[in-house]
């Protein structure tokens, strides 16, 4: 397991830790006016681990990677977050955690320099994804426990 692959398992432990201690009752409640509920947050993270597991996949198969952005809000929306049970995101967010911290942890040293191109965004490396990732799930948790 690379360097990498450590700190991602590591960083991902204490967001896990972290939501687990939200409280049930901020569930439905928006972080700030206007803004997503907890839920949608969560959910909106679940959406992320999904398109950065085909990103993360397919750099690490074909030495590069060229895919689109998705549409957030609409995502959000499509899956229906805000109607979910929190204690069902929760579990949602640890599994697929779990699968993607499984994908990291086998992606090989000379691929984390695979090019990436998300959208019409500049080139990356693996590995720049990989530690946005992490970065990205840290943002969306210092929303999540606002006034917490």
């Amino acid at each position: 397991m690379t360097e990498v692959a450590c700190k991602f398992r590591a960083d991902l432990d204490l967001v896990h830790e972290a939501l687990r201690s939200l409280p049930e009752s901020l569930a439905d409640v928006p972080w700030r006016e206007g803004g997503w509920t907890r839920k949608q947050i969560v959910g909106h993270l679940l959406d992320s681990a999904a398109n950065n597991r085909q990103r993360f996949v397919r750099a690490s198969c074909d030495g590069t990677y060229s895919g689109p952005k998705y549409a957030q809000d609409a995502w959000v929306v499509a899956h229906g977050y805000s109607d979910q049970n929190w204690a069902t995101l929760l579990s949602w967010w640890q599994t697929e955690h779990e699968i993607l911290t499984a994908v990291v942890d086998l992606i090989p040293e000379h691929r984390l320099e695979t090019p990436c191109v998300v959208g019409d965004n500049a080139p990356v490396t693996l590995q720049f994804l990989i530690e946005d990732y992490v970065e990205h799930q840290k943002w969306h948790l210092k929303q999540l426990l606002v006034a917490s």
